[in-house]
């Protein structure tokens, strides 16, 4: 019986990855990112449930996820730093005919992602930032095995996505335009991205837990600036996911 730690679940979520999903928000991250909206998910103490548990709840959405084409998703925190319970869970949802989607930012030791990979279906990859020091500004550490899980990521099977928090003054420009594209466009795939704006959604969950806000002087991303960014992208080739 694999056990895992759950920050919360989301039932019935309708935002991410088509149709309706169950969301399973796992515990636990080792990236610090400046602009995390979770930081409660950080510490690895969070509620213990069995993958039958799940499973349990998942058949009965499982009505709801064929008439919507939806199905379950796994995020975090860090999915990936528990992935013997993830895969587990994958591969008894898979046998039900139900739709796994992993959201990772690909943190992790490269054998817990080569663990997990064969039994997803889609990928949700966030990619903080390319240039290595921007990188580690940002999240406390560097960026050189979540670019080679991300590579593991598109030679395999499974649909992927790429996710870019759009952040202003920090990841948005024309250097991060061209570092993200040209990583992009060096993969033997098409490979779209999702550009998110930067919001302030988290900020009370940083008060709550005593911290500052490290980027109270920045404001959200507009969809001006998100527009505008996403145009850069596609006049060097990229995809746009929407």
């Amino acid at each position: 019986m694999v056990t895992g730690y759950i920050h919360s679940i989301e039932t019935m979520g309708t935002v991410d990855n088509g149709g309706i999903r169950f969301v399973l928000f796992l515990q636990g991250c080792a990236l610090r990112c400046r602009f995390c909206h979770n930081p409660d998910t950080w510490l690895t103490k969070g509620k213990a449930v069995t993958v039958e548990e799940i499973i349990d709840q998942l058949i009965d959405y499982k009505p709801f996820f064929d008439l919507s084409g939806g199905g379950l998703t796994v995020s975090g925190g860090e999915p990936l730093l528990q992935p013997a319970f993830v895969k587990e869970l994958f591969i008894k949802a898979g046998e039900l005919g139900i739709h796994r989607v992993l959201d990772t930012s690909g943190y992790c030791r490269h054998g817990n992602f080569l663990e997990v990979l064969p039994h997803t279906d889609r990928i949700i990859f966030s990619i903080k930032v390319i240039d290595p020091e921007k990188h580690r500004r940002l999240t406390d550490t560097g960026n050189e095995e979540i670019l080679k899980n991300l590579q593991e990521a598109v030679n395999s099977a499974a649909e992927l996505v790429v996710c870019y928090v759009l952040i202003p003054t920090i990841n948005d420009t024309d250097r991060d335009v061209w570092d993200l594209s040209q990583l992009i466009r060096s993969f033997q795939r098409k490979v779209p991205v999702q550009v998110l704006p930067y919001h302030k959604m988290g900020v009370v969950k940083w008060r709550e837990l005593g911290l500052r806000d490290p980027l109270e002087k920045i404001p959200p991303a507009s969809p001006e600036q998100v527009k505008d960014f996403q145009q850069q992208l596609v006049k060097k080739g990229v995809e746009i996911y929407h």
